[in-house]
């Protein structure tokens, strides 16, 4: 069952809006089969721009109910439903602070109108009810009053409803009260991520990577970030879509990946510090540096010359590391050489590695 509602506003402040009017259909799939309509004073003047969009003005208002005259006929009409409304984010919202104000918690699953539409019908000019509904060919009276709007949506809804023949999309678009969607997209996304050193990347829902995350244990630090109830951890939550990682088999790998990725992809919820670069250069201005691989038979290895980082690779063959020319064709180059050096120089100054070649000749090799 469905409680499809629009909900018109005195507008002002975030959170500080008052209800003016609201239209409530009660939707089984097939009909409506209850509805509630009416005027609400918001005991609070209307924002003057909102009056000319709806044509509601305080004076309209003086005399209708105030919302807790009515709360307990929209607790009735809404229960055991999921809210339904074009940009259901907003409605639901208006309706919670109300009844917030009243001392009771109103606890509704939700379907936003917009994400069904940007889902089912993504070719559409526009997805905002007017222009969607005027691409789709569905009357609508009373454009910006509770009632029209509602019952434009509802028509909407039945559509997209028809459209999702095998209604998955309309379930994987619900938001539930107590979030369960979110746990069981985190679940799914933690489920692919190992229990291996290296960095993951936080993806959203256009596939760009908004967070960068490392640690020794990845499915451990990604549910670590989740947990967190940090502003920046809830913005990151709220738009991932997607993680992706890579192994990196070492800490000196995964401090060195870590930095150029950051430096390369600029994430946007990534705290960039600026590093004071060590100038000095290495003991040794030619060698290898080995570690351990992502595997046990692999190693990986990063090649400096003249003083200069070339550029790392994993490989499993002691013959391509005693082959010079061999090892250069497999290297993956770094680009930002100066903080490559830098964080290979500070990590060597306190950390050990599986083994350091002096390369004094080439041909030795």
């Amino acid at each position: 069952m469905y409680a499809i509602l629009d909900i018109e506003t005195t507008g002002g402040k975030f959170n500080e809006e008052g209800i003016t009017e609201i239209a409530i259909y009660k939707f089984d799939g097939h009909q409506v089969v209850d509805q509630f309509i009416g005027l609400i004073n918001p005991e609070k003047e209307i924002q003057e721009f909102v009056v000319k969009l709806t044509g509601i003005n305080n004076k309209m208002l003086r005399n209708a109910p105030k919302f807790y005259e009515v709360a307990k006929r929209i607790v009735e009409i809404t229960t055991d439903c999921i809210i339904v409304a074009h940009n259901a984010s907003f409605d639901y919202r208006v309706l919670k602070n109300e009844f917030s104000k009243l001392g009771y918690e109103f606890k509704r699953n939700t379907l936003c109108t917009v994400t069904l539409s940007k889902k089912l019908i993504p070719d559409a000019p526009s997805h905002s009810l007017g222009k969607l509904c005027r691409h789709l060919g569905i009357p609508v009276a009373d454009r910006h009053r509770a009632n029209g709007d509602a019952m434009a949506t509802v028509k909407l809804f039945k559509l997209l409803l028809e459209k999702d023949v095998e209604k998955e999309i309309l379930q994987e678009s619900i938001k539930y009260f107590d979030k369960r969607e979110v746990k069981q997209k985190i679940d799914k996304i933690l489920d692919k991520l190992p229990e291996r050193q290296g960095l993951f990347y936080v993806h959203n829902e256009e596939g760009n990577i908004i967070f960068i995350g490392r640690g020794t244990n990845l499915k451990y630090e990604a549910n670590k970030l989740f947990l967190k109830t940090t502003r920046k951890a809830e913005k990151i939550l709220k738009r991932l879509h997607d993680i992706t990682f890579e192994e990196t088999g070492n800490l000196l790998f995964t401090r060195l990946k870590y930095y150029l990725e950051l430096e390369r992809l600029k994430p946007k919820y990534n705290i960039i510090r600026k590093r004071k670069h060590n100038l000095n250069g290495f003991n040794h201005s030619d060698m290898i540096i080995m570690d351990k691989g992502r595997i046990p038979e692999e190693n990986a290895v990063i090649l400096i010359e003249n003083n200069e980082v070339i550029g790392y690779a994993f490989t499993n063959l002691a013959y391509q590391e005693n082959k010079l020319d061999v090892l250069r064709s497999m290297l993956t180059p770094i680009e930002h050489k100066q903080l490559s050096k830098t964080i290979i120089k500070n990590y060597l100054l306190k950390n050990k590695v599986s083994k350091i070649i002096r390369l004094e000749v080439e041909n030795n090799l």
